[in-house]
């Protein structure tokens, strides 16, 4: 049984196809139309899937849609009516697309792909659980969802038993974690949806001197993690912005302009509501464990992608074991309903050695060595071919001598995080390479932290973590043993340039670090190389973060790879078996007015 899963029109399209139940393939629609979390219909991502599985739409049992449309616009009206006339505005500007587009996704999806086959939609939330426990190593779960809003659910919590996954308590919307995450990365100048990473990154510069006031005046948290939020201070109900003037009078003053300076407010903002969130997170977890009986947990949702939420959550040794679907957003959605229809709806039974069934999440296109050489070879680009082991053994003496490389190997990632196969990597022993990676490689804000990937044998050798961390998914705290005695009276971005450790450029400044854990068995080239970094080093550690500038989705094509490496300042890019050298390279005759967007002061 072939089936496929859709999810689009919010943000982060994306599809994901099933053969029997096993993923086959997953990728984000930006991936192929180079438009940072494009929500249109995932042609190119079907496309995709089609190819990988050897199908056509003909050969699919099942159509999934990641959420059911007549109730998000039941929700949507309701909303429209309770705020009137205020929400007026709102409703003008968003009904006519919903009338024209939204709503007719199954007349959609039939036209577009020329199916006439079963149309499955499931809720979000049910989405969101599905791509949790589903691929999840646990016959039985605790699953807690947790992001925006779906269609009225905000957050849920289930509980997963073989193939059947039952809901036992949800909140409702207006009130909603993801909303007030988002509400505040608004209020600091990032962009929702978006920005939310930065905000995350942001807290450990400021103090959580506003956490009071979140809880006396925006939110009244219940012991179980459920809260309500005083629409009084928020606009997302009825207006075209997440906050009001009563928000900004009750912190000092209006928003942060977008790329304007970042003050002491907006660090103290971002540490008192991540304190809240993690607070939050941890009430609604032990709630969930509360209800199931169960020591095992499974997270989805946008909130889900909030590392340092979920690293303390590990940390306090209330579950035997946490899994984190690594992509938790919307654009796991697709998966999630493709999983929904195979094993709750068509009640097909789980392999009984269960396993983690993301395959690493590399789970996107890739290029062969042939193809890459036609590439290179049409494109006249001077490039050598080596073979595996001096592949590795160049690419990591560049490495040790502090040379930036851009690593694009085998299958892409399917989320938000690069894993190791479309990689800018580094040398995290340096002072300088934070500073090199953020504002010459990356074209972003300067505060900013990079993740270590780490082999997954020598993970507690450097940091205070026990067990695995494929996915980027966990923040924990660099070892003692490992750090340095600093001035802890500096504030603000004063913080940010001490060397704070043996590996400076992956340490932040509250001395944490967003940690993947590298396996020989589901990544073996990525782990052979950083095996050979720690042989010249004795450092068994590289930066790893996603190969694309600011405002640019991950690469998926060489082309891709080869166009950002020439627009930025990395030294070495390695695709396949192929290595280019920028000094090698012909200058490049093009225009480049896109970096003024993003080179920051």
């Amino acid at each position: 049984m072939l089936i496929l899963g859709i999810s689009c029109y919010y943000h982060d399209s994306a599809a994901a196809i099933l053969l029997d139940g096993i993923i086959v393939a997953a990728a984000q629609e930006e991936r192929f139309t180079r438009i940072k979390h494009d929500q249109e219909f995932p042609h190119n991502a079907i496309e995709y899937c089609l190819k990988t599985a050897n199908c056509t739409i003909d050969d699919i049992q099942i159509v999934a849609f990641y959420d059911k449309p007549f109730l998000k616009f039941e929700r949507l009206l309701e909303s429209y009516l309770a705020y009137a006339p205020f929400g007026l505005k709102s409703a003008w500007k968003g009904l006519p697309i919903w009338i024209k587009e939204k709503l007719w996704i199954s007349d959609r999806i039939k036209s577009e792909l020329k199916y006439e086959g079963k149309l499955l939609f499931p809720e979000h939330h049910q989405s969101h659980a599905a791509s949790a426990f589903f691929p999840s190593p646990f016959k039985e779960s605790a699953i807690l969802t947790m992001d925006g809003v779906g269609e009225w659910t905000t957050s849920s919590i289930s509980h997963g038993v073989n193939n059947k996954i039952n809901l036992i308590a949800e909140q409702k919307f207006p009130h909603s974690i993801g909303l007030l995450y988002s509400a505040f990365t608004y209020f600091t100048g990032f962009k929702v949806n978006s920005g939310e990473y930065k905000l995350m990154g942001l807290a450990p510069y400021g103090s959580p001197v506003y956490t009071d006031l979140i809880y006396e005046h925006l939110i009244d948290l219940k012991s179980d993690g459920s809260f309500s939020m005083n629409q009084q201070y928020f606009n997302y109900t009825s207006g075209l912005t997440m906050t009001n003037k009563k928000f900004a009078n009750l912190f000092g003053g209006p928003p942060r302009k977008a790329e304007s300076a970042i003050t002491q407010r907006e660090m103290d903002l971002a540490a008192s509501i991540q304190q809240v969130t993690e607070e939050i997170v941890f009430r609604s977890a032990i709630h969930a464990k509360k209800l199931t009986g169960s020591r095992n947990l499974c997270l989805a949702g946008g909130v889900a992608l909030n590392c340092v939420s979920n690293g303390k959550l590990k940390q306090c040794n209330e579950f035997d074991s946490i899994w984190v679907q690594p992509s938790s957003g919307d654009a796991g959605g697709a998966l999630g309903a493709a999983l929904f229809a195979w094993f709750q709806y068509s009640d097909m039974e789980r392999n009984p050695d269960i396993s983690d069934n993301m395959s690493g999440a590399y789970l996107g296109p890739e290029w062969t060595n042939t193809e890459i050489e036609s590439w290179v070879c049409r494109e006249k680009l001077p490039a050598q071919f080596l073979d595996n082991d001096k592949l590795i053994q160049m690419t990591a003496d560049y490495l040790s001598k502090g040379r930036v490389v851009g690593w694009f190997q085998d299958r892409m990632e399917f989320g938000p995080r690069a894993l190791g196969n479309r990689s800018i990597l580094g040398d995290p022993r340096s002072e300088e390479m934070q500073k090199v990676l953020n504002l010459k490689i990356k074209f972003r804000e300067s505060f900013r932290p990079f993740a270590p990937s780490v082999l997954e044998e020598k993970v507690s050798e450097y940091f205070d973590f026990e067990g695995v961390s494929p996915y980027m998914l966990m923040v924990a705290s660099v070892k003692k043993n490992r750090l340095h005695n600093l001035d802890e009276q500096k504030v603000g971005f004063d913080k940010l340039y001490q060397k704070r450790s043996e590996l400076p450029a992956i340490t932040h400044v509250d001395n944490s670090a967003r940690i993947q854990t590298v396996s020989k068995k589901t990544n073996p080239k990525y782990h052979a190389l950083i095996s050979e970094f720690e042989k010249l080093t004795g450092c068994p550690v590289l930066i790893n973060t996603s190969f694309n500038v600011r405002g640019e989705p991950i690469v998926c094509t060489p082309e891709d790879a080869y166009k950002c490496f020439m627009r930025t300042n990395m030294d070495v890019l390695v695709v396949g078996n192929h290595v280019f050298l920028k000094e090698d390279q012909p200058t490049q005759d093009h225009d480049e007015s896109w970096k003024e967007e993003f080179v920051l002061d």
